[in-house]
């Protein structure tokens, strides 16, 4: 360790590994996928728990109303998990967020529910690394800050929906980020320990087609097949993807016995621009796309969704935290180095805001989102000491150093 004052080394001395990963397997042990209300119940509480070390305000927040549409092409409410805030110095003329998600993308029913040694520093367990490690990581980081004696205030955020989009908690974020100096979120570094830089946008979207049904042996030109609308749909969407704006046909949903002309279909889809642009072009595209079809196959077309993650942009003060970031990392020994990568997450949310953001400030690990997830625990306690180091610098010399 190189160039850190007393305080410094006095405030990253205070980080254990041992808590940190106890922790990990403790909440990774808890289902908590986003559909699995009683899971993200569970979780939110002992999040509560804990988070109460810190000074501040903590309180469990009531998702925002966010509508889906369902198997008969109707809309219909979603219902998810309570969301946790916790205020720190609200008052502070400094103030930065932080943000996490307690959702998995591993149902209730899903078989990958426990944890398992790989080796004396590999663990394979859902959401070790998405983000179970990375909540663990930054309550320590956080403990050891507060160790310093900061003046720096925060808000710590930490939703209930991030991994089908921040639907009910997107709105709550945007004004939580208003007036941040920056913002931290603690999403899996990528691999090798990279960092995210840029990111595409994401939407995710519905067209119900309503077709018209016949028999299909005696009359179906009578008939106006809406699976076979849907899927000449699909094909046009995927076969206009490209670099810049990837566009995916997800499923469809809609049919019935052989015998029917189906009369009603939805195609699910999600598309990613890399700028503004991309996002206006994909928008006209769509409008074009669904007016042809409803001429075309004489169907009546509803699209229904639209881009919740804008394009994330990478502006002058975001370097500069990064640069920080970096330097931060260099003098705890770690090199950090950042690369534009295809997901998305809050940091996109954040980042549209017009607050500089480092997304990636989560554990080291791989093969999220599968049965394969694992999470490497020395990152636990590297990854804790960073954010501390982060925020002391951000709370003595802002991000003019």
């Amino acid at each position: 360790m190189t160039k850190l004052d007393a305080v410094e080394r006095r405030m990253i001395e205070t980080v254990e590994s041992q808590p940190i990963i106890d922790r990990t397997l403790d909440w990774a042990a808890i289902n908590s996928g986003t559909g699995n209300l009683a899971g993200l119940d569970v979780m939110a509480r002992l999040l509560a728990d804990a988070f109460a070390d810190l000074p501040g305000d903590l309180t469990l927040i009531d998702p925002n109303r966010v509508e889906g549409i369902g198997a008969d092409g109707k809309p219909l409410a979603i219902a998810h998990g309570q969301h946790l805030l916790l205020s720190v110095r609200p008052d502070a003329p400094r103030r930065v967020l932080l943000t996490g998600h307690m959702d998995t993308v591993y149902a209730a029913d899903d078989p990958f529910q426990h944890c398992d040694w790989l080796d004396d520093e590999t663990v394979r367990g859902p959401g070790t690394a998405d983000m179970k490690g990375g909540l663990a990581l930054m309550l320590a980081g956080l403990c050891a800050f507060e160790s310093s004696r900061p003046d720096l205030g925060y808000d710590v955020f930490i939703n209930s929906d991030e991994e089908t989009g921040s639907g009910a908690s997107a709105g709550i974020i945007e004004k939580l980020a208003k007036g941040k100096i920056a913002a931290l979120t603690y999403e899996p570094a990528l691999p090798g320990g990279i960092m995210a830089r840029g990111r595409p946008g994401s939407g995710n979207f519905a067209v119900v087609i309503s077709g018209r049904a016949a028999h299909a042996g005696r009359n179906p030109e009578d008939g106006r097949n809406a699976v076979v609308a849907a899927s000449a749909l699909a094909v046009q969407l995927a076969t206009n993807s490209r670099d810049g704006l990837r566009i995916n046909p997800a499923r469809i949903v809609g049919g019935g016995p052989n015998n029917l002309v189906p009369a009603l279909a939805i195609l699910h889809f999600n598309i990613r621009p890399h700028s503004e642009e991309d996002a206006q072009e994909a928008t006209a595209f769509i409008e074009r796309s669904v007016a042809a079809l409803a001429r075309d196959h004489d169907v009546e077309v509803h699209l229904h969704g639209g881009f919740g993650r804008p394009p994330k942009p990478i502006a002058n003060a975001t370097e500069r935290l990064f640069a920080l970031v970096r330097q931060a990392g260099a003098d705890l020994g770690e090199t950090l180095e950042w690369t534009d990568t295809g997901g998305v997450c809050d940091g996109n949310n954040i980042a549209a805001c017009g607050v500089p953001v480092i997304d990636t400030m989560g554990a080291c690990g791989g093969n999220i989102h599968s049965a394969q997830e694992f999470l490497l625990t020395p990152s636990l306690a590297i990854r804790a000491r960073l954010t501390a180091l982060v925020l002391r610098r951000l709370d003595v010399g802002g991000l003019s150093q």
